[in-house]
């Protein structure tokens, strides 16, 4: 008597769809994410009934309490504050410079590095504050 051999299929299921929505899903995160840029300097900024929320691109500087320059999340020194930003302009032509300096540091020190930034040919300088509503 033959034996009949029953032949089972292996089931396999197709993932290339699924890989690719993943894949897209990942591509629209990555998209609409919006990424901040950070002093790296802590501060408690003044605050200003008319401060406004800027939405372009922005070179960051953070003056602290205790006169540290922060940039990129490092602290600078005053002298390389001005070929910073240059760089970061060249990164980034449109952006503004918007400095972060804290409500208890020395406006002396605050006009120097305003006067550093403008050597490094930047004309839009804003300084960070606080709505208190």
């Amino acid at each position: 008597m033959a034996r009949r051999h029953a032949h089972t299929e292996d089931a396999e299921i197709n993932i290339t769809p699924m890989l690719d929505i993943v894949f897209i899903m990942l591509i629209f995160f990555i998209v609409t994410t919006s990424f901040t840029k950070e002093t790296g300097a802590l501060v408690a900024k003044p605050l200003a009934e008319t401060a406004e929320r800027i939405h372009q691109g922005n070179i960051l500087v953070g003056i602290r309490s205790n006169d540290d320059i922060y940039m990129a999340k490092r602290r600078i020194e005053l002298r390389e504050v001005r070929t910073l930003v240059e760089n970061a302009k060249k990164e980034n032509p449109e952006g503004s410079v918007v400095i972060v300096a804290d409500r208890g540091s020395r406006v002396g020190l605050v006009t120097e590095v305003m006067d550093q930034v403008k050597l490094a040919g930047v004309d839009k300088i804003s300084i960070s504050a606080e709505n208190p509503n």
